[in-house]
């Protein structure tokens, strides 16, 4: 991990931009270090708040995106030779489809707030051929709320931004629950603003 903090020390927002990408396009990075840390050194270097966190939205999306067009095009392939193999597994795959592909823009957005679901989510939901433009909608609040949490508290912690990766091992068994309902609150807050607006516009 020396090596990815020392590569955002000496090139800045790019390293930022690919690193952050890498991590939503499923390699073995850290978002719990990489992002509070990308905060800090942004803060650290005067770079405004919004410009680190509008460059990780993006690169997110961007890294979320390829592992999107792999399940869109392998994950067929792979669940089907899993069911092969394993007969008993298929009535257990298709009914999770069928919830996926009901409820997919609400997992895909908690999701993004769950260790490990939040960057495999992409893999699920590419196989389950869930519509490109509710994936990235669904996706932009998740990783909007999530970069903004981590990225937020190491621009405010600067020095000490490893405090957000211990607190957050330490608690994190509490804030999953605690990010879930806040995203379920604002995923129904949206949904009754948009029901009130078409009911006026009747």
């Amino acid at each position: 991990m020396s090596f990815i903090t020392n590569l955002i020390y000496q090139y800045g927002l790019i390293a930022m931009f690919f690193i952050i990408l890498l991590e939503y396009a499923c390699f073995p990075v850290s978002s719990e270090i990489v992002l509070p840390f990308s905060g800090a050194v942004a803060s650290i270097n005067h770079t405004n708040f919004f410009v680190i966190l509008s460059l990780s939205i993006l690169a997110g999306l961007i890294g979320t995106g390829i592992c999107y067009i792999i399940g869109w095009f392998g994950g067929g392939a792979i669940i089907t030779a899993i069911t092969r193999k394993f007969p008993k597994t298929k009535k257990g795959i298709d009914s999770a489809y069928e919830k996926f592909k009901q409820h997919g823009a609400a997992a895909v957005c908690i999701g993004r707030v769950i260790p490990l679901i939040r960057t495999y989510i992409a893999l699920i939901a590419g196989a389950a051929k869930l519509n490109p433009i509710t994936y990235f909608a669904a996706s932009a609040i998740g990783i909007s709320i999530w970069n903004t949490l981590l990225i937020g508290l190491g621009y405010t912690l600067r020095e000490n931004y490893q405090k957000v990766g211990e607190y957050y091992a330490r608690y994190k068994h509490n804030l999953i629950p605690v990010a879930i309902i806040f995203v379920i609150i604002l995923i129904t807050n949206f949904i009754v603003k948009r029901k009130r607006k078409q009911r006026n516009k009747k």
